[in-house]
């Protein structure tokens, strides 16, 4: 059995503590289980998936909605970006003419 070592560690004062011994434990019991040890049966794997031709049709058109959601997220936030650019722009033009007109003493 595994015995932990610690290590003896001087305090400032100089006073050296020593290792702690484990004692062993002997009025511990051991107890029987009272249940079955036989392993749980087994599951039959499945081989494949067998698809009808409805479950096919619905497996497509939820492929479908998904793309186009997506999609329409894509292009929401590529459409917010642009406009944010845009604006920005739009801001920094602005500013540069008030920044010629104040120092031209208009």
């Amino acid at each position: 059995m595994l015995r932990p070592h610690v290590p003896v560690n001087p305090l400032p004062t100089g006073i050296v503590t020593p290792p702690v011994q484990p004692t062993p434990n002997t009025a511990i019991e051991s107890t029987a289980c009272h249940h079955d040890h036989t392993p749980a049966p087994a599951t039959p794997a499945r081989t494949s998936v067998q698809l009808t031709p409805g479950s096919a049709v619905a497996l497509a058109a939820g492929g479908g909605a998904v793309v186009l959601v997506v999609g329409a997220v894509v292009v929401s936030l590529l459409l917010a970006v642009a406009i944010t650019g845009v604006s920005v722009a739009v801001i920094a033009v602005v500013l540069r003419l008030l920044v010629r007109d104040m120092q031209k003493g208009r």
